[in-house]
Parts: structure tokens; C-alpha cells; sequence
């Protein structure tokens, strides 16, 4: 799944592709050519589509980052988390959440300029504390340690742009739901029946992202494009888009 990041609140994207591996040459073929940035995992193929395609950048996302101390903390017994590393390297990134939130409402320049204002001075004193901390690399703690170090880089892109997310956590809820309907999806036994499906669901998923009503949309885009079958000009789609101001207003929520 591609996503806008949601604090780019223009226009929504939510785009589905299947393929069957994680090859390197997937994303490589759907991002080539794109001029920007994507808040992703530690995957490395992601970091390695960097170096490759000259105008991507690569942000960390801090839930991944956050859940490997988690599952450390979760492994120390309850009468010692407050005295450990890990309970404490939660607290600060709680903290910089907790900053974060507050700049949900402003404007990108806004929201960038508390970033490095409140937010830098938390994140550099992360990075500070980790370092100082000698950890065994066979156990949970050091490898959210060793994680944390390895993504710094890309854990620290949020801060010098007010449109970028600090997780991908928009991305992860829009596969939640391939996750939960699994079962239902086992009818679709063919590639091209896959592959008709992610366009369905970017669609409907799309619909959902600009506050259009999902059914009422398809029932639009099912009435209107048979009418231009014949057509050789495709200007007619750009009206049919989510955010177009010419959409009817029963398809709003």
C-alpha cells in the first residue's frame, strides 16, 4: 500500500498494488520517477531504492521504532521496568509523542517550526542517551537498541519538514482491513483477480480518505463513465476524481 502522509491534508491518495514477493523491483518500478518522501519500516530494500532513485528520500517511522522497546520492556519482570533502560527510552519516546500531538492543527510552516524548536532538543537527547548504553546484541533490548542507531537517519527526517509524518501508522490502518477481511478475500484465486481487487479497494479506500461516502461514489462513477465509453477525450475523469468541487453533494459525508 502507497499513502499521503495524513498531515497533507490537500489530497488523500490510498493506492493498493499486488505482487507476489517483496522483490526490490516492485517499488522500484512504482516510485520511479517520483520526487519525494516515504515514511517506511526498517525494510532494507527501502533504503537501498534511495541510493538508486535520485529524488526519493527515505523518513523512519517511530511506531516500529517504538514497538521493538516495547517488546523488550514486556520481557523484564513488573517490580523492575521502572529501574531499566528500556522503560526509560519508552518515557522519552512518549515524550516526543506527546509534543508531536500538539502540532496535529497547525500549518506545515507552523507545525516545523515547533519541531525543531520542542522536538529536535527531545529526539538529539534519545540518540545522546543510546549511545552511552553497552547491550548485548542476541537479546530484545539491544536489538530495539541496535534498530534505533541503524534508523537514525531516516528516524530524524520528520524533523525538517512539516509534512511528513513522524510514523506510518496511516499506512499500517489501511492494510488492517486486507488483514481482518482475509478470509473473505480467499475467493479472489487468481492473479488478475488480485490485482482487480487492490483498484476496487484503492477506490473505495480513496473515497473514504477525502470524506466521500464509498457507495454513493461507486454508484457515481458507475452511472457517469458508461456515458463517455465512445469518448477519445479523457478530460471528463478529472471531475469524477475525489477531491473534484463538481462532485454531486449527496456523495459527501
Amino acid at each position: 500500500v502507497y499513502r499521503s502522509g495524513h498531515l497533507y491534508q490537500k489530497r488523500q491518495i490510498v493506492l493498493y498494488e499486488y505482487q507476489q514477493t517483496r522483490n526490490a523491483s516492485h517499488p522500484r518500478e512504482f516510485l520511479k520517477g517520483y520526487d519525494g518522501i516515504c515514511v517506511t519500516d526498517g525494510y532494507q530494500v527501502y533504503h537501498t531504492l534511495e541510493k538508486e532513485l535520485e529524488e526519493l528520500t527515505i523518513a523512519g517511522c517511530w511506531v516500529h521504532c517504538r514497538r521493538r522497546f516495547d517488546e523488550a520492556l514486556k520481557l523484564i519482570p513488573k517490580s523492575y521496568q521502572k529501574e531499566s533502560n528500556a522503560f526509560l527510552l519508552m518515557k522519552q519516546i512518549q515524550a516526543i509523542y506527546r509534543e508531536e500531538g500538539k502540532l496535529k492543527d497547525l500549518s506545515s510552516d507552523e507545525r516545523l517550526k515547533q519541531r525543531q524548536a520542542v522536538i529536535k532538543p527531545l529526539v538529539d537527547a534519545f540518540f545522546a542517551y543510546l549511545k552511552t548504553i553497552n547491550v548485548s546484541k542476541k537479546d530484545k533490548f539491544g536489538d530495539a537498541v541496535g534498530y534505533a542507531l541503524n534508523q537514525e537517519k531516516y528516524l530524524r527526517v520528520f524533523l525538517n519538514d512539516g509534512d511528513v509524518p513522524m510514523d506510518n501508522n496511516a499506512s499500517e490502518r489501511a492494510i488492517r482491513g486486507f488483514c481482518i477481511g482475509k478470509k473473505n478475500w480467499e475467493v479472489i484465486d487468481t492473479i488478475n483477480g488480485a490485482k482487480t481487487s487492490a483498484v476496487i479497494y484503492s477506490i473505495a479506500e480513496t473515497a473514504k480518505a477525502n470524506n466521500l461516502k464509498p457507495y454513493e461514489y461507486f454508484e457515481h462513477l458507475l452511472t457517469v463513465i458508461p456515458e463517455h465509453m465512445e469518448d477519445t477525450d479523457r478530460s471528463f475523469l478529472e471531475e469524477l476524481l475525489p477531491w473534484s468541487p463538481a462532485l454531486p453533494e449527496n456523495i459527501r459525508k
